[in-house]
């Protein structure tokens, strides 16, 4: 009988199974701004126009992918191609599988220090500026969304955009000395690719106006007492283990499991963020119909694992 259950449910399972991946990325995979906002296309040609650095994507076996800013020449601010790189990078990563959680971090012991100056220049009109906004928006808003779970590794600064980007994780992590700063204030501006929004998610809106509106500099300890890191960096010099291999430790404590379960973790969590309640209650009931009676779960059940 109990078989026969579990039959039961493996079939309702596999074919919510076969649409569900279809309908969460139509839902998540969603732009903040589509086709009729902005030419997409457009704007990339635009921003391929202005080179330099890279934006570097390894996929481990452990189903941990690590995302490299490297532009150390600069402090690894974002060239218009770069913009371009990373988001090819993010709809790579949504066809991740096998992944689990995503590292993302800074080349040679700096995190990112915004958009690069040359490009900012050379597209000061407001049209390509708010073309440049809605497409890094996009971006940003995809990488949050990803089924992975996320971590910025925050070394050295992370300044401006760079600051914005570390809110696009799930969570941050610092090293010592690490700084990350909305500067935007000293250069006339405001956060434009989604970095207040998130900001005040974060942290409320008291301290997000105390931070946007003195450019204050968060340290690792101030970071942490206001909530908008999640752990400090040891120095690898004093004997530790180095800071990725540091923040892939303290990652794996989330990502350990089969990774269809820890993906469901993570849109469960950011269905209940985004959607409304009734809306949320249904995503997740399917969410959960993806994994009630799949591979994990029967071995849990047979294994007693609730338990353990």
């Amino acid at each position: 009988m109990v078989i026969c259950v579990a039959r039961g449910h493996i079939l309702r399972a596999n074919h919510l199974c076969s649409s569900w991946p279809r309908i969460w990325q139509r839902r998540m995979s969603r732009r903040v701004y589509n086709d009729k906002d902005f030419d997409q296309e457009e704007i990339k040609a635009v921003l391929s126009g202005f080179p330099g650095g890279s934006i570097d994507l390894s996929k481990q076996d452990s189903g941990i992918g690590i995302l490299t800013i490297n532009n150390p020449s600069y402090m690894n601010a974002l060239s218009g191609t770069m913009m371009v790189q990373l988001e090819e990078k993010v709809s790579q990563l949504e066809q991740w599988t096998d992944g689990k959680g995503l590292i993302v971090q800074g080349a040679a012991g700096t995190f990112c220090s915004g958009s690069d100056l040359n490009a900012v220049k050379a597209i000061s009109n407001p049209n390509d500026g708010m073309k440049m906004c809605m497409f890094m928006q996009n971006t940003l808003t995809r990488l949050l969304r990803l089924p992975l779970i996320s971590v910025a590794l925050v070394e050295g600064r992370a300044l401006g955009g760079g600051a914005e980007l570390t809110t696009a994780c799930d969570f941050r992590l610092m090293a010592p000395g690490s700084v990350i700063q909305f500067v935007h204030k000293h250069m006339g501006l405001v956060p434009g690719w989604g970095g207040a929004a998130r900001l005040v998610n974060l942290i409320g809106s008291q301290n997000s106006v105390k931070l946007l509106s003195g450019a204050l500099k968060v340290d690792p300890e101030f970071g942490l007492q206001i909530k908008l890191v999640d752990g400090l960096l040891q120095d690898p010099n004093e004997g530790a283990q180095t800071f990725l291999e540091q923040t892939e430790k303290w990652l794996s404590q989330y990502t350990k499991g089969p990774a269809p379960v820890i993906q469901a973790i993570k849109k469960v969590v950011l269905s209940g963020r985004e959607l409304p309640l009734v809306e949320a209650l249904r995503t997740e009931k399917e969410v959960f119909g993806t994994v009630w009676g799949g591979p994990a779960n029967l071995q849990a059940l047979t294994n007693r694992s609730k338990y353990k």
